[in-house]
C-alpha cells in the first residue's frame, strides 16, 4: 500500500475568485518551504484542486488544496475532500461534501478519529483539516478565552472551541450544513447529529451469548481493517494491558504478521513493558523497547507539540511520539487498542459510579454529578482563582466547564448509569482526547493508524449489554476478558489495570527542572496576561492546592508546559524576555534541601 497521509485546506462561499485563488497560493507556496517539518512528511506532495465555478459573487466558489495526495484516492460521491486516519478511504473520517454547489457540508465520523476545522473571513468559510492551516487565512491568530479555560479544565480544548479565536472545530459525530440563503449568516450552520450513542431498549444478559457475540465482532473488526494490505509487517503499540493485548492477539490469529512496540520509561516508576513481554513471548511476535527517558523526552517535545497540532497536556503524547518515530522505520500501518476502556466500561468509572450512586441517594450534596465527573479529569478546574490573572478570570467566571458535559452525559439517552458514562467517555476523552492525538500523532510520520474497537458495530452492541457485563463486583471490563480469556496469559487478562504511569513529576523534580523555569518563566508568563507569573513555584511548592501532590504535580506543570509550548510554536510568541525569580535555577537537591531547612 502507498498511500501518502493527507490533509487539506479550502474554502466555499461569496467572494472574488482571483483574490481567493492567491490567498490560497500564498498558503500553498508556505507549505512547500516548510516541507520535511515534523508535522509535514518530506514525502508528502501537494495538489490544488481549482473548480471552474464563473465568476459570480451571487453564486458560492470553493477551492482545495490537499497535502500528500494519494494517487489512488478519489472522494466519495459529493464530497470534494475527504481524510482517513486508518488509510482506509471507503469510510472517511472527515469530509467536505457539495450538494447542488449550493450546499456546503462538513462532517466527521462519531469517534473523532481526524479533526475538522472551519472559519468565516469575509463570508467564505476556510475548512482545514489542521489548525495550523488555517492560521494564514487570520490576520491576526488571538488566543481563545474559552478554549483556554477547556483546555485547563480538560487537557485537550473542547469542541467546537479550539484554542484560536474565531476557529471552530466539527463536533465528532456531526455534520454542519451552510445554504448559499444564508449569505449574511454565514457563522450559524445548521447541525445535523449523524450518530448517537444510545442505549438499546432490550438489554442483553446472557453471559454465553454475549461472549460468542463479542468474538464475532472483534474478529470482524480486525477483517475489516487488513482486507487492504498489500504487504507486512504491520506494527501494534503493545502496553501489556487488556486492549492493545487483545488487539494483537487477533492480527496473529488473522495470519498477520506483526511487530510490537512498547515504552521503556528506564528504572523511574512502575515498569509495564515486562507485561508487554510476556504478551510478545506467548503470541511468539517480536517486541521493540522504545526508550522514553527524560533525555529522549527533550529532545522530542517540541517536535511532538508541532505534530499534534492543538495542546494537548496528557504526558503520554511524548512518548506516544517516540513510539511512531521508531515503528516508522519497519512499517506504514500501526495498530493500537485506543478505545477498549471505552467501550467496555474500564477502571476510570468505578469513582464515579460511586459517585452516581451517591448522588441519588442525597440529591441535595454539595457537588453536582456532573461537578464530580469534572474532579475526574485531575486538573484546574476549582482552581480558577489561584491559576489566572485578574483580567482572564473575570472573563472566565461567567463560563460553565459543566455545559461542555451536558450531551455527553445526557440521561435521556442513557438512563442506566454505567451506559451513561460510556457514552461521555466515547465522546469527551476518547473523541476530543484520545483519537485524534493518536491520529495526529501517526500521520506527522507518514503512518496510517487503526484502532480495532472504533467499530460502529462493536460500539452500537456494547450499548445491548447489561451492566453486570461490563462491571462484575470489581472487575471491570468483564464480558470483554471472559471473551478472550483463551486467546492470551490470563495473568494479562485478569490484572488489574491501571492508566499509563508516565513519570511526569519525577521528570519534573529532576531532568527537566531547569527547563521548567524556561518553559513557565515568570517573565513570559506576566506578559501573556492568563497564568500568575509564579504558579509553577506554588505548584512545586504544593501551595496551589491539597489535592495536586505526587503525581498530579507532574500532571499540572505538564498541562502548562505543553500550552505554553503551543503558544511558542503556532503563536510566534517567544521566551526571550526571562526572570531569575524563580526556584529553577537553582540545582533540584539544593531546593530541595533549602526547602528542608525553612520547615
Amino acid at each position: 500500500m502507498d498511500n501518502i497521509p493527507h490533509h487539506f485546506l479550502g474554502y466555499w462561499g461569496y467572494g472574488a475568485q482571483h483574490w481567493l485563488e492567491a490567498l490560497l497560493s500564498d498558503v500553498l507556496q508556505n507549505l512547500s518551504s516548510r516541507r520535511g517539518e515534523t508535522f509535514f512528511p518530506s514525502q508528502a506532495e501537494l495538489d490544488v484542486v481549482f473548480t471552474d465555478t464563473p465568476e459570480n459573487h451571487l453564486l458560492p466558489v470553493c477551492n482545495v488544496i490537499y497535502i500528500g495526495r494519494d494517487k489512488n484516492y478519489s472522494p466519495l460521491k459529493n464530497q470534494i475532500a475527504s481524510v482517513s486516519a486508518s488509510g482506509i478511504f471507503s469510510a472517511p473520517d472527515a469530509w467536505v461534501s457539495l450538494e447542488k454547489s449550493n450546499c456546503l457540508i462538513l462532517g466527521r465520523e462519531p469517534f473523532g478519529k481526524m479533526p475538522l476545522y472551519w472559519t468565516v473571513q469575509r463570508q467564505v468559510i476556510w475548512f482545514a483539516t489542521q489548525l495550523k492551516l488555517l492560521l494564514p487565512i487570520l490576520q491576526e491568530p488571538d488566543v481563545s478565552i474559552p478554549g483556554l479555560y477547556g483546555y485547563s479544565c480538560f487537557s485537550y480544548v473542547p469542541t467546537p472551541l479550539t484554542p484560536v479565536t474565531g476557529v471552530f472545530a466539527v463536533p465528532a459525530g456531526t455534520e454542519l450544513i451552510w445554504h448559499d440563503g444564508n449569505l449574511n449568516n454565514l457563522q450559524t450552520p445548521k447541525s445535523r447529529n449523524i450518530n448517537s450513542w444510545r442505549q438499546a431498549p432490550e438489554q442483553l444478559t446472557d453471559e454465553t451469548t454475549a461472549i460468542r457475540e463479542l468474538q464475532i465482532l472483534l474478529k470482524n473488526s480486525i477483517t475489516e481493517q487488513i482486507a487492504d494490505f498489500s504487504h507486512e509487517p504491520v506494527g501494534v503499540f503493545l502496553s501489556g494491558g487488556l486492549d492493545s493485548s487483545v488487539v494483537a492477539a487477533l492480527l496473529v490469529q488473522a495470519g498477520v504478521k506483526v511487530c510490537a512496540y512498547t515504552l521503556d520509561f528506564g528504572n523511574v516508576g512502575i515498569p509495564e513493558y515486562p507485561y508487554a513481554e510476556q504478551v510478545a513471548q506467548f503470541l511468539k511476535i517480536p517486541l521493540v523497547k522504545v526508550a522514553a527517558q527524560p533525555n529522549h523526552i527533550k529532545n522530542a517535545l517540541i517536535p511532538t507539540v508541532k505534530a499534534l497540532d492543538l495542546p494537548f497536556g496528557d504526558g503520554v503524547c511524548v512518548p506516544l511520539y517516540l513510539l511512531f518515530q521508531r515503528a516508522r522505520e519497519e512499517t506504514q500501518i500501526i495498530f493500537n487498542g485506543e478505545g477498549g476502556d471505552q467501550l467496555f466500561a474500564g477502571w476510570t468509572n468505578k469513582p464515579l459510579i460511586a459517585a452516581g450512586i451517591y448522588q441519588s441517594a442525597n440529591p441535595a450534596g454539595e457537588e453536582t454529578f456532573i461537578q464530580q465527573y469534572l474532579r475526574t479529569f485531575h486538573r484546574l478546574w476549582g482552581y480558577e482563582s489561584q491559576v489566572y490573572q485578574p483580567e482572564i478570570y473575570g472573563e472566565i467566571e461567567n463560563l460553565h466547564p459543566e455545559d461542555w458535559l451536558l450531551t455527553a452525559l445526557d440521561a435521556t439517552e442513557c438512563p442506566a448509569l454505567l451506559h451513561r458514562l460510556r457514552r461521555a467517555s466515547l465522546m469527551l476523552k476518547g473523541a476530543q482526547n484520545i483519537h485524534p492525538r493518536a491520529s495526529a500523532l501517526g500521520l506527522a510520520h507518514g503512518l496510517w493508524v487503526r484502532s480495532p474497537f472504533c467499530n460502529l458495530d462493536l460500539a452500537q452492541w456494547t450499548f445491548r449489554l447489561s451492566g453486570e457485563l461490563c462491571l462484575q463486583g470489581a472487575c471491570e471490563k468483564y464480558i470483554l476478558k471472559r471473551a478472550v480469556e483463551n486467546w492470551l496469559p490470563p495473568e494479562i487478562v485478569w490484572r488489574q489495570k491501571r492508566g499509563m504511569g508516565v513519570p511526569l513529576t519525577s521528570w519534573c523534580f529532576n531532568d527537566l527542572w531547569h527547563q521548567i523555569g524556561v518553559w513557565l518563566n515568570p517573565e513570559t508568563l506576566n506578559a501573556n496576561n492568563h497564568f500568575y507569573p509564579h504558579i509553577a513555584a506554588q505548584i512545586v511548592e504544593g501551595k496551589l492546592g491539597g489535592a495536586i501532590q505526587g503525581r498530579r504535580i507532574g500532571e499540572i506543570l505538564w498541562l502548562l508546559i505543553m500550552w505554553q509550548l503551543w503558544r511558542w510554536q503556532f503563536l510566534n510568541e517567544n521566551f526571550s524576555k526571562q526572570s531569575w525569580n524563580h526556584p529553577f535555577w537553582l540545582p533540584p537537591w539544593l531546593w530541595r534541601n533549602y526547602k528542608r531547612w525553612q520547615a
